[in-house]
């Protein structure tokens, strides 16, 4: 949980003993391939019931953290191959940092995806997303500003293109926008880029021009990859 935000709720028992054991996994404290203790002595470990345990352990193996085995020990997955959007979405809450590669790896999966969603999105409700884009200009120059505006550009795009695979997919990195936006729309040669795209692609919704529209997205997701290699690399 985010502990910035004093109004978010005490986790239930199994949300803690969940939470406690991605943090086990992130840490090494119980490596990737490596066994779990069994589920008493575990249980024992953590402070809770095996009832309980049980339960934290079907949700981390639906996400793909760990492989529950009938009578063999409770294995942790490779979840850096093996996990699914669950995976993702807890990384963005407990990894800090992330892995430099899996920044790039996400803005990679953005120059294949925001080309098709954006091009049906176009296709099927250009005046909606014209009417999202109609207050561009006023969009004030701040990280954080730029941060939430992408995200729901983007979340809306996924709705319109009506694939629920899409807007599952931005649900699930919503957390992860926030750690990677506000480094990266720090910087105004970013916000230029990203204010310029939502321009063209204002103008194109009007036109109803949808291949343009996708390409135009391929082309700027592509130059938002390298902007961030770009930072990434001045930093070191």
């Amino acid at each position: 949980m985010d502990k910035s935000n004093p109004w978010n709720p005490p986790l239930k028992p199994g949300e803690l003993t969940e939470s406690r054991l991605i943090n086990a996994f992130l840490d090494s404290t119980f490596p990737i391939n490596s066994n779990l203790p069994g589920e008493r002595d575990l249980a024992v470990l953590l402070g809770v019931t095996r009832p309980t345990l049980r339960e934290a352990l079907q949700r981390l193996a639906r996400d793909g953290w760990v492989e529950i085995r009938h009578g063999k020990p409770t294995r942790v997955r490779d979840f850096w191959v093996e996990g699914n959007l669950g995976v993702t979405s807890a990384l963005a809450q407990y990894q800090d940092p992330l892995p430099p590669d899996f920044i790039a790896n996400l803005f990679s999966v953005r120059v294949l995806l925001a080309p098709t969603y954006t091009k049906i999105a176009v296709l099927n409700a250009p005046n909606k997303i014209v009417d999202y884009l109609s207050s561009i200009e006023n969009l004030e120059e701040k990280a954080e500003i730029f941060t939430v505006f992408d995200w729901e550009l983007h979340w809306q795009l996924t709705l319109y293109a009506d694939n629920s695979f899409f807007t599952h997919f931005m649900n699930s990195v919503r957390r992860l926008y926030q750690i990677v936006g506000i480094p990266y729309f720090s910087y105004s040669k970013t916000r230029n880029h990203s204010r310029q795209f939502y321009l063209r692609l204002r103008e194109l919704a009007a036109q109803g021009n949808s291949e343009a529209a996708g390409e135009l997205a391929r082309q700027v997701m592509s130059e938002s990859a390298a902007l961030w290699n770009e930072m990434a690399n001045k930093d070191k």
